[in-house]
Formats: C-alpha cells, structure tokens, sequence
C-alpha cells in the first residue's frame, strides 16, 4: 500500500528501489559502474538521504556542492539529453510506485529541476 512520503527512512527506501532500476538499465548504469566496483554504492545513497532529506524537510543534512561531482563525471563519461529522461522516468515511477501525497509529488518537481538544471550545467561545457 503506498503511503505519505514522510522521513529519511522514506527517502531511503525511495532511492534504494530508484537505484535498483538505475543499475538494471543498460542505458545508463554504466554511469555507476566505478561506484558499484569500488563497493561505495551503500554511501553514496546516504549522501543521497542527506541530499533529498534537505530538499524535502529542510533539514540541513546535505551541506555539498551536487552539481560538482557529476559535472566530473560528465568529463569521462558524457550525459545526454535521454540519459535525463531515463534518469527522470525511473526516479518518477519509483516515487509512483512507493509513495503518494503533496511531498511525493514535490519530489518529483524537484527532481524534474535539478536534472533540468543538471542537463543545461553539463551542456554548456
């Protein structure tokens, strides 16, 4: 039964099951490859509660630059326009699948600027 999106256990559960999807899809889990082999894919998940637990609930849990990291990994290995569509499709019908509600739909307009703003960031390059 879904549920309010309400918590860091929420969140965590919300991108532990987006990220079963991202690493089962061929078009673009080659984008966590170094994470998965390097076996950091637990931490970056909690980066990911931090992150999203800030956006939600304000909580002050995420103090790191986001767009940093990823515009290094664009340098080696390039994000297209349907990499964010993919992105944004699986992380959307995770939320779907899981949660209901004025946050979860939130979420998933946040999500929609971020890799908005992700994909002109990288593009400008």
């Amino acid at each position: 039964m879904k549920k309010e999106l309400e918590n860091r256990d929420d969140i965590y559960q919300l991108v532990s099951q987006f990220y079963i999807k991202l690493l089962q899809d061929d078009s673009i889990k080659h984008f966590f490859d170094e994470m998965v082999q390097n076996d950091s894919l637990e931490a970056h998940l909690q980066v990911l509660v931090d992150f999203w637990d800030n956006m939600l609930f304000y909580t002050g849990s995420y103090r790191r630059n986001a767009m940093r990291p990823h515009l290094l990994l664009n340098q080696t290995k390039p994000f297209l326009a349907e990499h964010f569509t993919t992105w944004l499709h699986h992380f959307n019908t995770t939320v779907d699948t899981l949660f209901i509600g004025d946050v979860a739909h939130a979420t998933k307009t946040r999500a929609l600027s971020i890799a908005t703003v992700m994909e002109l960031k990288v593009n400008q390059l």
